[in-house]
């Protein structure tokens, strides 16, 4: 067994910088070696600022180099699918953003490439590994609240942090796919994931109809078995700043877990701040700066059991049949917006291109 995981990461922007500082605070058990992007001044000044050894243009030259053991892709969604079975076909265990990709057809040959070539594919949904949301799930199994019968989930902030998600051909759709696709494996994960039946959405362009055919705000109910269901709001129309939290109801008990409350400061600037190259407009003004912002969200935790799994050290409780659950949903949630109507799971439509297709009415 290696002494740790060698890492190469696909992308060298905002998802880019947080695996990379994810990986630096575990490198007891895994090292960025490598990093690849098309933008070569973006990727020289990635590795530089981070201390990576080497630098492609190109991922499929990153994907030759026999010393990494593990890739993670921060590129846009709809290059997800290729860059894994691309990846698979090397050996190379992949972390792959979310959402999963674009359709079924593609979730299904994702997974089956790394099932071929015996490699993992990795679900990467950093709110199952929050410490916030993580304890309460633990008072949950603890009997806390009793029979738990509501989640609640939502995130909501002004837009998002690359300009491509705007693009509905790049990103699929809109809120729900860039923040909704949290919500539902939180929801997922918290109900220790049990068979969902239905999926009932609103959704809507309320603010940003200029930038993008997408939805800009989503309300999803999803209905579970065993008499529980999940609501999951999202929010690209909220001015000032992030908000993601999450509600916990049973019959003995509730809990409130505000991500962002009781571990920030109250500041103001005129200029704005974060870790990324290019500084957040969301954090001009007033905003609640998180510190450890990292670990809070569960990122490193997320990257060490990713890291872990593939030294054979712990099974992975996030997996590609997980994002292609999720993607299902989301299709559902697209076509429930668009029918007004509750729509029974499993949902499984042919020939979409991208879920929001489902809701403009341009699918098949």
């Amino acid at each position: 067994m290696k002494d740790k995981v060698r890492v190469g990461i696909v992308g060298s922007q905002f998802e880019a910088e947080i695996h990379a500082l994810s990986f630096a605070k575990i490198p007891h058990l895994a090292e960025v070696v490598a990093a690849a992007s098309p933008q070569r001044e973006h990727v020289e000044a990635f590795v530089q600022r981070f201390r990576i050894p080497r630098a492609y243009t190109d991922y499929r030259r990153m994907l030759e180099d026999r010393d990494i053991d593990l890739i993670t892709i921060c590129a846009p969604n709809d290059l997800h699918a290729q860059i894994t079975i691309d990846a698979a076909q090397s050996g190379k265990h992949v972390v792959c953003e979310k959402p999963l990709c674009l359709n079924l057809e593609e979730a299904e040959a994702m997974i089956q490439a790394c099932q071929r070539n015996h490699v993992f594919l990795f679900y990467a949904e950093e709110l199952c590994f929050a410490p916030k949301y993580v304890r309460a799930k633990e008072l949950a199994e603890e009997g806390a609240f009793g029979k738990v019968y509501l989640v609640k989930q939502s995130e909501k902030h002004f837009g998002p942090h690359s300009a491509w998600f705007w693009d509905v051909e790049r990103s699929g759709g809109g809120v729900l796919m860039d923040m909704g696709c949290h919500g539902i494996e939180f929801a997922r994960w918290f109900l220790n994931k049990k068979r969902i039946k239905s999926v009932y959405a609103h959704l809507g362009t309320y603010v940003h109809g200029g930038k993008t055919k997408g939805e800009d705000e989503s309300l999803t109910i999803l209905e579970f078995e065993d008499n529980a269901y999940a609501v999951i709001e999202d929010s690209w129309a909220k001015r000032g700043g992030m908000d993601d939290r999450a509600e916990i109801y049973g019959e003995g008990g509730v809990t409130y877990a505000i991500l962002h409350m009781g571990i920030s400061l109250i500041t103001y600037s005129e200029y704005g701040y974060g870790y990324a190259v290019e500084k957040a407009p969301t954090t001009k003004g007033w905003t609640f700066t998180v510190y450890e912002e990292l670990w809070n969200y569960g990122f490193p935790q997320e990257m060490e059991h990713f890291a872990k799994c593939v030294m054979g050290l712990e099974k992975p409780i996030e997996t590609g049949e997980d994002g292609k659950t999720v993607l299902e949903v989301i299709m559902a949630a697209y076509q429930s917006a668009r029918e007004g109507r509750k729509i029974i799971l499993p949902f499984t439509p042919q020939g979409v291109k991208k879920p929001i297709d489902l809701w403009l009415g341009e699918a098949p």
